[in-house]
């Protein structure tokens, strides 16, 4: 199934909604939604800097993981960035792909 990383980043209301609910219950939360989606977090960690937290997610394709964004984005408790992962496998598959190109002014 593939993964992806959730780059997340609380609004004032989503950080006074985790003040509120604490850590333990926002990954209860994240984990029921993951499976509703069909997938499995695989793990979170609160952060603080740039981002306010970090998941990473198996989720069984694209569209999902742009159903679950567009959803919890919709909520405007938080704002978060979706980026596929790949395994070291699936760049070996990539390497041996053959794409023509031209850059630009070339």
């Amino acid at each position: 199934m593939p993964k992806y990383l959730f780059e997340i980043d609380y609004t004032a209301e989503g950080s006074e909604g985790l003040l509120k609910d604490g850590g333990t219950n926002r990954r209860k939360a994240l984990e029921k939604m993951m499976k509703s989606a069909g997938g499995k977090l695989e793990s979170l960690y609160f952060t603080f800097g740039i981002r306010d937290a970090i998941a990473i997610v198996d989720l069984p394709d694209n569209a999902t993981a742009a159903a679950v964004s567009l959803t919890v984005s919709a909520s405007g408790a938080l704002a978060f960035k979706t980026t596929a992962l790949l395994t070291a496998a699936e760049i070996d598959s990539v390497v041996k792909k053959k794409v023509s190109y031209r850059a630009p002014g070339g």
